[in-house]
């Protein structure tokens, strides 16, 4: 099959664009030269470029087409109709069962002209998320000016151009011409396909691959801070955006003016990062060092010496620009910005940041107490968390909210619990952040997620499959962690009860179920994620929401842990089969739950069992109100033995009509009190 290449080239992408630019050509051509049937497509994508290769049929084979018209007693301006759509004649069409059939034979067409055809009109609707016009009077717009089009196949120009109607589409049409590197090899060169492509471009210092340019960067960053017994503060992000930004990376390291180091760490990293893309560096104890690697597109000529100063000239003109906030915010205290809350919207419909922190304060204070951390601390936490919003440095570096929080708190003489529950009370953003575990903080932390996602619920705001604008899948998944990784006790009900009266004309009575049913689900999604019996969890969640997630998981792994078990296997296919039964008669003659007569208990097998169900039904109740889960289930493994036996030795639909309501019954028993423990019918497997 011969070889299709693309190449798009011209003025630089931004980086975030790249990745889903190159992925949309080639999902956009795949779709579009369906008939050639592409296979092995590949992708490259960087600064000035996105291009593919695939392997593609050499022509679409010859055809017949056939399709049914309108009735043959259709009006002729019908016919007409659809003979025009498919540019037929009228002598194309035959009769077939009242309607007219179109059929007509396709010679074959080779690939270049189907993908001549296809081009054009695929590079004028190419979703870009934002495009611009350039020059002259074309409508064709790109992500940036386009500058040259590469097509070929089987090595060989595919001839075509952007011209539409009146459009001249800037006078571009492919070729087969790419360029290399901007400064140190701008000259084009003759493209044959994609693997000379991808070499000839190293050779003038372009590496095409996107993964290799991001290792060459990690390692060589890596490499120049170890050389300096130093480490690299890992920000996957910043080096996709990085990879994004050089076609020919040259790593390097530079020093930070020692006037300031004393500025905290994370307002160094932040700043070197969103300003001017620099990997901040740590020593082995995790202090900040005095140096930052920066990655320059260029080989310099004097070993990089005018480079790493002009980048160390910049970077002291950022760092003054955060001394300045850092000095300016100190001299107000926190409590002091707190009144200018009450002009910052936190959204239009629930009010403003400053009766966010109101709410949160309170609601903090009743988890605080549930944790058995001190409420007044809790309560000072949550009215000052949000106070930094008011700050200059948040307002430079937004990232920062939370952690100048609490510097600033510090600063201020703040209690040290309160400073830390400020500085983290954002947390968990994301899996690779941990989540503040001790009480106080973690309750601040629980107070404002519970309040977002109390607030948001009961405005009907609430996630869909389309999008979740207001973070509140990861503000459950944030609840979830806190409570999991603290092995936190906290029964959700009567805090979610609480945050709710903090929107009392907006909450309904079913917010609290929503919001709690909506954080179980999370809870089942991740323990799906990391690939834990999330089945049985939701068998645990039919028997009964339990609001205390600890408590939930410890029932779920005493159940999973005796499922795992040979016994457990028996004990749920028995259950299984005892459900089978009832649902076929319950659909005949409705429930068999009433009670066993022990009277009509006339063989040993069920006797035995009715000796075991009632021991469950006694003991299990009792084993879950201690929360021993484990003990439960140990009562229910009793049941093993004498299910099995009894489906061996009795016949369940006896012809005498009261054994068989009665054995029904029996094991309508049975599966009610394994029911309370968990609804087995939602196990896997």
């Amino acid at each position: 099959m011969p070889e299709l290449f693309i190449e798009l080239f011209g003025e630089e992408i931004p980086a975030r664009m790249q990745a889903g630019g190159a992925a949309d050509l080639a999902r956009l051509a795949s779709a579009a030269l369906a008939e050639l049937k592409p296979s092995s497509v590949r992708i490259w994508y960087g600064p000035r470029r996105i291009a593919l290769a695939a392997s593609i049929a050499a022509e679409v084979p010859a055809s017949t087409q056939s399709e049914r018209g309108p009735r043959a007693s259709a009006p002729p301006q019908a016919v007409e109709g659809f003979l025009r759509k498919h540019g037929a004649a009228r002598n194309d069409l035959r009769e077939e069962n009242g309607f007219l059939v179109l059929q007509r034979s396709l010679a074959a067409r080779p690939a270049a002209a189907v993908i001549a055809a296809a081009m054009p009109a695929l590079l004028r609707r190419f979703p870009w998320p934002k495009s611009m016009r350039w020059g002259g009077t074309s409508q064709f717009v790109w992500v940036r000016p386009l500058r040259r089009i590469t097509c070929l196949l089987g090595g060989a120009v595919v001839p075509f151009d952007l011209r539409q109607g009146d459009d001249d589409g800037h006078g571009l049409a492919s070729g087969n011409v790419a360029e290399g590197h901007r400064f140190l090899a701008p000259a084009g060169f003759t493209v044959t396909g994609a693997a000379p492509w991808a070499e000839e471009l190293r050779q003038r210092f372009v590496i095409a691959d996107a993964d290799e340019r991001k290792r060459l960067i990690k390692d060589g960053v890596g490499k120049l801070a170890a050389a300096e017994s130093l480490a690299v503060v890992e920000d996957p992000g910043l080096l996709d955006e990085v990879a994004g930004l050089v076609e020919w990376p040259v790593p390097m390291l530079g020093r930070i003016d020692p006037a300031y180091m004393d500025l905290p760490p994370e307002v160094m990293q932040v700043s070197m990062r969103v300003n001017q893309r620099y990997f901040a560096l740590r020593h082995a104890d995790g202090a900040a060092a005095d140096r930052f690697a920066f990655v320059a597109n260029v080989v310099p000529d004097d070993g990089g010496a005018a480079i790493v100063a002009g980048n160390e000239r910049v970077l002291r003109a950022r760092f003054a620009d955060a001394r300045y906030f850092w000095d300016l915010d100190r001299r107000t205290k926190l409590a002091d910005r707190l009144p200018a809350l009450d002009s910052v919207t936190f959204h239009a419909r629930l009010g403003s940041q400053g009766a966010r922190a109101r709410r949160i304060a309170a609601l903090a204070g009743t988890i605080a107490s549930a944790l058995g951390a001190d409420a007044n601390l809790a309560r000072r936490a949550g009215i000052l968390c949000k106070a930094d919003l008011a700050s200059g440095m948040v307002g430079e570096f937004p990232e920062l909210q939370g952690v100048m929080g609490g510097y600033y708190a510090a600063h201020d003489g703040e209690a040290p619990g309160v400073a830390a529950a400020i500085r983290t009370h954002y947390a968990p953003r994301g899996p690779n952040e941990a989540p503040p575990t001790e009480p106080l903080a973690a309750s601040v932390a629980l107070a404002d997620k519970l309040d977002t996602l109390t607030g948001f619920f009961a405005i009907g705001e609430k996630p869909t499959g389309a999008g979740d604008p207001f973070a509140l899948r990861r503000a459950a998944l944030g609840v979830i962690r806190i409570l999991r990784e603290g092995a936190l006790r906290l029964s959700l009900r009567p805090v979610l009860a609480a945050a709710a009266t903090g929107y009392a004309e907006l909450a309904s009575q079913d917010v609290v179920e929503e919001v709690l049913a909506f954080i179980a689900e999370r809870l089942r999604v991740q323990l799906r994620t990391e690939g834990a019996r999330h089945d049985v969890l939701a068998a645990v969640l039919v028997a009964g929401l339990d609001d205390d997630l600890v408590r939930l998981l410890a029932r779920t792994d005493a159940v999973a842990g005796v499922l795992a078990t040979e016994g457990g296997a028996n004990l749920l296919a028995g259950y299984r089969r005892a459900g089978n039964i009832l649902r076929i008669e319950e659909a005949k003659d409705g429930p068999h739950d009433g009670a066993v007569a022990p009277a009509l208990l006339k063989l040993p097998a069920e006797c035995a069992l009715e000796r075991a169900a009632a021991a469950a039904q006694q003991a299990v109740p009792a084993a879950l109100t201690e929360q021993n889960f484990t003990g439960a289930m140990a009562a229910l493994a009793g049941l093993r033995a004498p299910l099995d036996a009894f489906f061996v030795d009795v016949m369940v639909n006896d012809p005498v009509p009261e054994l068989r309501r009665n054995r029904l019954a029996l094991l309508a028993r049975v599966r009610t009190t394994m029911n309370q423990v968990a609804e087995f019918s939602r196990i896997e497997g």
